[in-house]
């Protein structure tokens, strides 16, 4: 498990946890070695002359003060090595995230990433902080104090030792019989979750079709399953409690009897075998507890085992002698993509000059989003190239890439913060003059003028506290702010209010001006004005030209025109 920590960390942080570990192990060590001057203590005791202990309990209350101190130490390293490397695991976690492509991300993995970036980084890491030091103790104090009964009396000492293998058998066939239990009330416990956060969020639909009563019995049955789950994992459990707690038991009574047995037939003396028996009693504790911490450090386990999958995920290259675009005019160049088990693109080609627009429709599932996503190098082809500037995007860095390139999505995420703060991730050294000039340009002055926080309005949670067209506005100012030379818009009016569009569509109009622009949009009113049209279908270009051309030539963009609401509109 410390290997595993250790990988999960990096190698920048594995010194601080070694010298944890080392610092502990010594701690514990001390702590048996503490417990071995018991038995002088109590040979001179029980003595002809119990005065002659006086030095040992002086050198007992010296041993005892040094573990204190060494416990106070070793605890306190254990804390700050704690936090440190939390601090350290979220932004490792958070960087490795961030260069993670988008197609990672699917509506299952974020819930679990989401759940595994709060609890579970702070369940990992606890194993430094508030496990590690308790394991260590169960672990080496038994092991110490067991070679102080050797050095004192080898026939109890070796008796005590022959019990060794055996714990360690019940704590190893304890742990593989809870894997699976384990395994199965974490499922369970992840699909609970799912149906409550599911059955919040379906309110709506689920009163207007009056399914209120199925639901609950949906979730009652995920509860029941928790439940079902839980006793199953306890059950398995037991055995392995019960027969550590037994075997303990039975360690002691074999030294008891073994003891007695020396001791009646003078190979030992009374105060020796006493002071033994104290020293196994000691040995007692630490190896009970062990089923706990066990039980902790596997749930910890588990939760690295999963931070390490999401750490090991390879994220997209960044190339070595990154290259700079010249220009910003974009380029497919017989690119074939798939996602999953779909072709999404098949030998696809396909330009827009510099400071030209080009407008991509078809139908649901054609590509059109995910030829946004490439020339953002969300995802790598797999065959042909995505230039930039007559550059592979694989060969420009990310930094310099994601500088070039302002995108306006139709789900728009906004930060819990004001909506300033929100503008400004455009360019967060812009001066507010400029700010404001963004704002006025995407139209959300009118917005802001009607808060009664102004520009210090808090937006809520991915912007919850503002309406569709308010984010498309936020959104609109921040890629105006960010002044980039290439603009990608992605559905930017398809679920807004007339009022709202035409407000976001003055905004688009400002941000297009001048760039490298490639929109994509079902209503086609919005793309009559662009330079090139590309008509996606079937993962490839089913029709290109301008708009006239295309309804000239009565292919599949015309019969898309003769349906669609501006044609209507029109007539």
């Amino acid at each position: 498990m410390i290997r595993m920590l250790l990988r999960v960390l990096g190698h920048e942080y594995a010194r601080p946890v070694r010298r944890t570990v080392v610092l502990m192990t010594v701690t514990a060590m001390a702590e048996g070695l503490s417990y071995a001057l018991l038995v002088p203590v109590l040979r001179e005791l029980f003595g002809g002359t119990p005065e002659d202990a006086r030095p040992w309990l002086i050198a007992f209350g010296v041993a005892v003060a040094v573990y204190a101190a060494l416990r106070y130490i070793s605890d306190l390293s254990g804390f700050r090595a704690g936090t440190t490397l939390l601090r350290g695991v979220y932004h490792r976690l958070g960087d490795h995230l961030a260069r993670l492509p988008v197609g990672w991300y699917s509506a299952a993995r974020v819930g679990e990433v989401s759940v595994l970036a709060s609890r579970g980084v702070l369940r990992a890491m606890s194993v430094i902080a508030h496990l590690l030091a308790p394991f260590i103790s169960a672990a080496v104090t038994p092991l110490t104090i067991v070679v102080v009964m050797l050095a004192f009396h080898w026939q109890l000492g070796l008796a005590a030792l022959v019990g060794v293998p055996v714990v360690a058998a019940i704590q190893i066939w304890t742990g593989r019989s809870m894997a699976a239990g384990d395994a199965e009330r974490a499922e369970r416990d992840h699909e609970a979750a799912g149906r409550v956060i599911e059955y919040l969020q379906a309110q709506p639909v689920l009163r207007a079709g009056g399914r209120t009563a199925e639901r609950f019995r949906l979730l009652d049955d995920s509860l029941r399953e928790v439940g079902r789950a839980s006793r199953r994992a306890t059950l398995s459990a037991l055995p392995g409690v019960v027969g550590l707690t037994l075997a303990v038991q039975a360690m002691f009574t074999a030294l008891l009897v073994l003891g007695t047995h020396l001791a009646l037939g003078g190979d030992i003396g009374a105060a020796e075998v006493l002071a033994i028996l104290v020293l196994a009693a000691r040995c007692a504790d630490p190896l009970l507890s062990l089923s706990d911490i066990g039980g902790q450090l596997r749930g910890a386990r588990s939760e690295l085992v999963r931070l390490d999958t999401v750490l090991r995920t390879e994220p997209l290259p960044e190339p070595r002698e990154p290259v700079q675009p010249v220009g910003h005019g974009l380029e497919f160049a017989s690119v074939s993509f798939r996602h999953g088990d779909r072709t999404v693109f098949d030998d696809v080609s396909l330009s827009v000059p510099e400071g030209q627009r080009l407008a991509v429709v078809g139908p649901s599932g054609a590509g059109k989003s995910t030829l946004l996503h490439l020339l953002a190098r969300f995802y790598d082809v797999d065959a042909g190239a995505v230039r930039v500037g007559g550059v592979d995007v694989r060969a420009i860095s990310t930094d310099v890439l994601m500088s070039r390139i302002a995108i306006v999505f139709q789900d728009v995420y906004l930060f819990d913060g004001t909506i300033e703060e929100n503008v400004r991730l455009g360019r967060p050294d812009a001066d507010e003059a400029e700010v404001r000039a963004a704002a006025t340009a995407a139209k959300l002055d009118e917005v802001i003028e009607r808060l009664p926080g102004g520009w210090a309005t808090n937006v809520g949670e991915g912007g919850a506290l503002l309406s569709g067209g308010e984010r498309q506005r936020v959104s609109i100012a921040r890629a105006l702010l960010k002044n980039a030379p290439i603009v990608l818009l992605d559905e930017v009016t398809s679920a807004l209010d007339p009022v709202n569009e035409a407000a976001v569509h003055e905004g688009i109009e400002r941000l297009m001006a001048g760039r490298t622009v490639v929109m994509v949009a079902h209503r086609l009113r919005t793309v009559q004005r662009a330079d090139r049209i590309v008509f996606l279908d079937g993962g490839r270009v089913m029709e290109e030209g301008d708009h006239e051309e295309l309804l000239r030539r009565d292919g599949r963009y015309a019969e898309f025109w003769r349906v669609s609401p501006a044609a209507a509109a029109r007539e």
